[in-house]
């Protein structure tokens, strides 16, 4: 089994963090092996993110490290947007955070799209667990994340005062 995931959103928006987390729960708790890849744009916010990771069964499932023809692709803010529609394919699954990102540019997809940012403010209290909302997602639409591997995932990668708002912000992605 071979999966590529291509995230891609603006700095600030926590897609290097929900790359990371997808990335290190996939290998350290589901025994799967996955290599992930960040550029980022010099500014310290508002410039592309964009986080490639690629997973499988094997070593020998990795054969690159960019991701060439995503199976899961999540667009947190329209950046390359052009680009991008382009590596999809009809099987790609896409979640989009549409409080930035049209919905009607993706039509062919298997579509998840909400207003996650928003989610995140209105039920959480900041926008700051958005990538962490989307990640809850994945985990019940895709079967390939467990919830609570993600579960141990953030509490393993972010400061202690954030382990129960993203926990709650993984049940909250979960529960969509």
């Amino acid at each position: 089994m071979k999966v590529e995931v291509l995230i891609i959103g603006r700095g600030g928006q926590g897609v290097l963090l929900l790359g990371r987390i997808l990335g290190l729960s996939i290998s350290k708790y589901a025994g799967k092996y996955a290599v992930a890849t960040e550029t980022y744009a010099a500014e310290t916010r508002g410039g592309e993110s964009r986080t490639d990771i690629v997973i499988g069964d094997s070593m020998h499932d990795i054969d690159y490290v960019k991701v060439q023809s995503p199976d899961i692709a999540v667009f947190m803010y329209p950046f390359n947007l052009d680009k991008y529609l382009k590596m999809l394919r009809p099987t790609t699954m896409v979640f989009i955070d549409e409080e930035y990102v049209d919905p009607g540019l993706f039509t062919g997809f298997k579509l998840f799209h909400h207003r996650y940012s928003e989610i995140a403010e209105s039920r959480l209290g900041t926008r700051r667990v958005a990538n962490v909302v989307i990640a809850g997602h994945m985990a019940k639409a895709t079967s390939i994340w467990s919830l609570e591997h993600l579960k141990k995932t953030v509490v393993d990668l972010t400061p202690e005062k954030w382990h129960q708002l993203n926990i709650k912000a993984l049940e909250l992605g979960y529960s969509l």
